[in-house]
C-alpha cells in the first residue's frame, strides 16, 4: 500500500450549495473513497475533549451545555467576528488535516479525495495533487441550502462571505465542474477520473 504522500490525491471544493456532496457521490460509485473535511471537522469539534475546552475558552462560554455541540451558538459567533472565526479556524484544520493524512494510509485504490469547502482558505491546498472546483449560479446555490438545511437568505450569505469567490477558486483550480441546474456532472465527473487515471498509469 502507497504511503500518504506517494497516492494521488484529489481536492474537491466550491462554494456552499455549489454540489460537491452529488459530485463525491458519483466519485463513491466509481469506489474513490471520500474525505469530507467538514464532516471530520464536526467529529473533531464533538469528540475531542482537548478541542472542546479550547472552543469554548475562545467563545467565552460553554458550547457543550446539553452534551452535544451548540452549532448555531458557534454559528452566530464565528459569522459575526473574523477574530473568533481565525481561532477557531487554526484549532480545527490542523486537526482535520492529521486525520487526512492518517486515513490515506488505510485506502487501497488508485487515488482518493478530499471534499472541503473551504480547501484553499483553510492551507488544505497542499495536502493535495490537483483540485476540481464546483460552480454554480449564486442563487441556484442560496435556494439548495434554504431548501436543504434550513436557513434563512441572510445566514447563506454570512456562509458565503466566508468564502472565496468563485472567481478566484477557478484560477487555482485544475479542474471545473458546472453544476447549474441543467447541466450534467456525471460525464464531467469521468472524464477527471480518467485523465486521472492515465496520469497515475503514465
Amino acid at each position: 500500500m502507497a504511503d500518504s504522500k506517494s497516492r494521488f490525491r484529489l481536492g474537491i471544493t466550491g462554494g456552499i450549495g455549489s454540489g460537491k456532496t452529488s459530485v463525491c457521490r458519483v466519485f463513491s460509485v466509481l469506489n474513490i473513497p471520500v474525505f469530507s473535511a467538514d464532516k471530520a471537522a464536526n467529529e473533531i469539534m464533538e469528540n475531542d475533549a482537548v478541542i472542546r475546552d479550547k472552543l469554548n475558552l475562545i467563545a467565552g462560554k460553554d458550547l457543550y451545555l446539553k452534551g452535544n455541540l451548540d452549532r448555531m451558538t458557534l454559528a452566530s459567533l464565528i459569522f459575526n467576528d473574523r477574530a473568533i472565526l481565525e481561532k477557531v479556524n487554526t484549532l480545527i484544520h490542523p486537526a482535520v488535516f492529521d486525520r487526512f493524512t492518517s486515513w490515506v494510509l488505510k485506502q487501497d485504490s488508485p487515488y482518493v479525495i478530499m471534499e472541503a469547502a473551504i480547501l484553499f482558505e483553510s492551507g488544505g491546498r497542499r495536502f493535495v495533487d490537483k483540485v476540481a472546483t464546483l460552480t454554480a449560479p449564486v442563487e441556484q446555490r442560496i435556494e439548495r441550502v434554504i431548501q436543504r438545511n434550513r436557513l434563512t437568505r441572510e445566514q447563506v450569505m454570512d456562509r458565503m462571505k466566508n468564502q472565496i469567490d468563485d472567481e478566484l477558486r477557478i484560477s487555482q483550480s485544475d479542474f471545473i465542474i458546472s453544476n447549474a441546474e441543467n447541466d450534467m456532472i456525471i460525464p464531467a465527473v469521468l472524464q477527471i477520473h480518467t485523465e486521472i487515471l492515465n496520469q497515475i498509469n503514465n
